[in-house]
């Protein structure tokens, strides 16, 4: 049995269905979606009656598009490529050209999907997903509504995946919910957010809720504050023309960020079905104070790289000089912001969240400190100050959770030093192969929107960061580029803790393994 088998040994296969990739001649396909399906094929999660049909302006045949996919998947997998099973599984994939913006093109889609329908004895059940630009999500779902491909009878159904971002504001965010209810209910959209699918983070609600002896410590009377920081070290790439127009606030904090505090400060939910998991996520958000304006030019950092060197050596050209950027942007690449709730179990604990490009290794992590222990007992021994015990459950890379705290130093005298308990993912259960949308594809195909956001959640992600939008767009940056590429941004990120008599966690440079 493979680590991937192991991995799911406990799950049963999706029902029959086709999965119908719009955009399939992107990135986000081969990287990604098909390695996805590979791993839950090898692990028997995907069904017998199972196909898949991309969807793109390329002018291929079923053969030509295999041929397309079939040219990253072995290097994608690594060493657990099976060839038996990647031919069995790519006899599913089918291709047809389409203009997405073309009406009778849909019918022409529900002619081959009924053929394939047919042949496979997919009982109709439809997986529609979106790897397309935003501003196609309206249009391709009314011309699915049109041709009556959202529409479900008994027996079947008819589902769709949505790539973020979900809207760039509050409004453009209602906008596009309305869009999306003029065709199908709620429960037919499937908001992904892939950081969902990444085992840490799922691991937060077991972590908190299943070991008595965290949940009674997870509150305002133990905690001091949490840091949330999800760092890349890769600057925009071939993505300047759309991070010109989304910058790091809109890219990562209405969604990856907003969704891990989610996590970390809700109440235990009465199960962990989708509905009692949202609710709870949501009172969380309904729980952060908006920022005033007043309150964005102290609670709020931005910053935009310049030219710098990577910790490897490499030298990097400013975001200013990426393709597809204006020579003069204003556009933040590193974003940082303080929280607070107004609920009885957080009151007064601060959250700091932090993103950026081009920072000093790629990492995401969330740091729990805890408050200081008295000293008044070490107040004739060596000993002037303890420091705060921490966990940090680290998302990438090197899943795992780490818990720092203070124990004496051997020898005579009393001195106090900090150590580390370490457990990490890989040790523990091996290093599975993954790229983070297995769980949240078969989940979907399943029914099951537990780690989906609902219209609700994203509207109040977009209300909680929108007072630091409308500020940074009335007062452009006089100081950009105002942090070195290769660094952890700018320094008043570090006045945004230091403030409050805080400082942002030290982390490591990973090494070139990850560990």
């Amino acid at each position: 049995m493979s680590l991937t088998q192991t991995k799911y040994a406990q799950a049963a296969p999706a029902p029959p269905n086709v999965m119908v990739i719009f955009g399939a001649g992107g990135d986000l396909t081969s990287r990604k979606l098909i390695p996805s399906l590979y791993y839950l094929f090898s692990a028997d999660l995907l069904p017998e009656n199972f196909a898949v049909i991309g969807l793109d302006r390329l002018d291929l045949d079923d053969d030509g598009f295999r041929a397309l996919v079939a040219q990253q998947i072995a290097s994608q997998v690594g060493a657990e490529f099976d060839r038996a099973v990647w031919d069995r599984l790519v006899a599913r994939v089918h291709y047809m050209r389409i203009d997405m913006r073309s009406g009778p093109d849909y019918d022409l889609l529900c002619e081959r999907l009924s053929r394939i329908d047919a042949e496979r004895e997919t009982d109709g059940n439809y997986l529609f997903y979106m790897a397309i630009p935003p501003s196609l999500f309206g249009e391709v779902n009314h011309h699915l509504g049109a041709a009556g491909l959202l529409h479900e009878s008994e027996g079947d159904w008819r589902r769709v995946i949505i790539e973020k971002p979900f809207g760039r504001d509050l409004e453009s965010a209602i906008a596009l919910n309305n869009d999306l209810h003029r065709n199908m209910d709620e429960d037919q959209i499937y908001r992904i957010d892939h950081y969902l699918g990444k085992e840490t983070v799922q691991n937060i609600m077991v972590f908190r809720f299943a070991n008595s002896f965290f949940e009674p410590l997870w509150n305002r009377n133990h905690i001091d504050h949490m840091q949330i920081t999800v760092a890349e070290s890769v600057g925009v790439e071939h993505r300047g023309a759309y991070y010109e127009e989304a910058g790091a606030t809109r890219d990562m904090i209405p969604n990856h960020l907003l969704v891990l505090l989610g996590f970390l400060a809700m109440e235990p939910p009465n199960s962990f079905q989708a509905k009692a998991l949202r609710d709870e996520v949501n009172k969380v958000l309904d729980a952060i104070q908006p920022l005033t304006p007043e309150q964005v030019l102290t609670h709020a950092v931005r910053g935009q790289y310049g030219a710098g060197t990577m910790p490897n050596g490499e030298r990097v050209q400013a975001y200013r000089a990426s393709k597809g950027v204006d020579p003069k942007s204003h556009t933040e690449t590193f974003a940082a912001i303080k929280l607070t709730m107004d609920n009885w179990r957080w009151a007064g604990v601060p959250f700091y969240l932090r993103t950026g490009k081009r920072l000093t290794a790629q990492y995401t992590e969330v740091a729990i400190q805890f408050k200081k222990a008295p000293t008044i007992m070490f107040q004739n021994t060596d000993v002037d100050q303890i420091t705060p015990d921490m966990l940090v459950l680290r998302i990438q890379p090197n899943e795992g959770i780490q818990m720092s705290f203070s124990a004496k130093v051997p020898g005579p005298s009393m001195r106090v030093g900090t150590v580390n308990m370490d457990f990490c993912y890989e040790d523990y259960f091996g290093n599975k192969p993954a790229t983070g949308y297995e769980t949240l594809i078969y989940d979907c195909m399943k029914g099951d929107a537990t780690l989906f956001k609902h219209a609700d959640t994203v509207e109040k992600g977009w209300e909680i960061v929108q007072s630091v939008l409308d500020v940074w767009a009335a007062l452009p940056p006089r100081d950009f580029p105002n942090y070195d590429a290769g660094t952890w941004g700018p320094c008043a990120a570090g006045d945004l803790t230091k403030n409050d008599g805080r400082l942002w966690r030290r982390i490591a440079v990973p090494k070139a393994n990850g560990r």
